[in-house]
């Protein structure tokens, strides 16, 4: 969820006239450049190791064509987006779809199967009515009645991906929403674009989701903070040291609305159909794409500090975890062997 051309590549001769005359490891030294914008309801990054200034802008325009259509498949904010459309049509409807859209759904349904439904891309219909969706903020919780009417409408088993032409069908009204995975996707869209053009030092980065490949200049690795949950300010937990890798947090501390004293988090649990409840406060978790790491740190949150922590470590999947502590204001780390290997050692 892109092309451009290659460097030129210089004459030997006009290159030894270079370094000659005015030395060609001082032009051509190569350091981080990159750009930034917007997209998604939130702000992108894109760092590389490059010799080449030159094509900086021409990059970016790619990038946001990219992101801007990445935006067109699969927002629910947009309502003449492709998803919006698919979401629009009565119960039991199929619909051709780009193959973008299709690898994403297809994508979250194998997460959701492994998962048991932890990971569900039907679960919208709650998104929105808890005051986390295009539909707006909400001061007070829903009744009982109100969720109870959208249970029916919850299942990913009720949504499947066909093939020649690809299409997009659902069983019942299912209202499919990709937010849990999507910036991910956008993520690997960008890492793609640069490694089409023989990038292959880079950092991406789309509202805190990010990917890495290669290292900086000298060889130092990309260093990546974790932001430890504290509500009123914004910390460091750990740093990590990231290679080849998609890196994604999710937690419950930064959107969330409260009322009378009781803070609901924009997490939903498909199984209670409410927000989740327990002690875990965010988890990152790192996956060959950015993609995967998105929709597995959403499942972790969902699943919880303990059957989050055994589905990771049965999986062999790098997650850190930061739980509340019950005895004070504190929070308590778990993580699991995978994760350790990018932990930043002490200098």
């Amino acid at each position: 969820m892109a092309d451009f051309k290659s460097l030129v590549r210089w004459p030997v001769a006009l290159l030894l006239a270079v370094f000659v005359l005015t030395g060609c490891d001082l032009l051509y030294q190569e350091k981080v450049v990159g750009f930034e914008g917007r997209t998604m309801g939130t702000t992108y990054s894109v760092k590389w190791v490059d010799a080449n200034e030159a094509r900086v802008q021409a990059l970016k325009h790619r990038a946001d064509e990219a992101l801007a259509s990445v935006n067109k498949q699969m927002s629910t904010y947009d309502p003449t987006s492709e998803l919006s459309t698919f979401n629009k049509l009565p119960a039991g409807s199929e619909m051709e779809v780009s193959d973008a859209l299709a690898f994403v759904a297809r994508e979250s349904l194998t997460i959701s199967a492994d998962s048991n439904g932890a990971f569900d891309v039907t679960v919208g219909p709650l998104v929105n009515l808890w005051g986390f969706g295009p539909d707006g903020r909400i001061e007070k919780a829903p009744t009982e009645a109100e969720i109870d009417l959208l249970k029916p409408r919850i299942g990913y088993a009720n949504i499947s991906v066909l093939e020649n032409p690809t299409r997009l069908k659902k069983a019942g009204d299912q209202y499919v929403d990709l937010s849990a995975i999507a910036k991910g996707y956008g993520v690997d869209v960008l890492a793609q674009l640069l490694e089409d053009q023989g990038i292959n030092n880079y950092l991406v980065e789309i509202g805190g989701e990010l990917r890495a490949r290669g290292v900086k200049p000298e060889g130092e690795p990309w260093r990546i903070a974790i932001e430890s949950p504290v509500s009123s300010e914004r910390s460091i937990g750990r740093i990590i040291n990231v290679k080849d890798t998609g890196i994604a947090t999710s937690g419950d501390y930064r959107n969330y609305f409260e009322e009378n004293g009781v803070r609901f988090s924009h997490t939903i649990d498909p199984a209670t159909a409410r927000p989740i409840t327990h002690r875990l406060a965010s988890v990152t978790v790192l996956r060959p794409t950015c993609a995967e790491a998105d929709a597995l740190a959403t499942t972790l949150m969902v699943l919880g500090d303990e059957a989050g922590f055994e589905f990771a470590k049965e999986r062999g999947i790098a997650a850190y975890f930061l739980v509340k502590d019950a005895e004070s204001d504190g929070f308590v780390e778990k993580a699991t062997v995978e994760f350790e290997q990018f932990v930043q050692t002490q200098e």
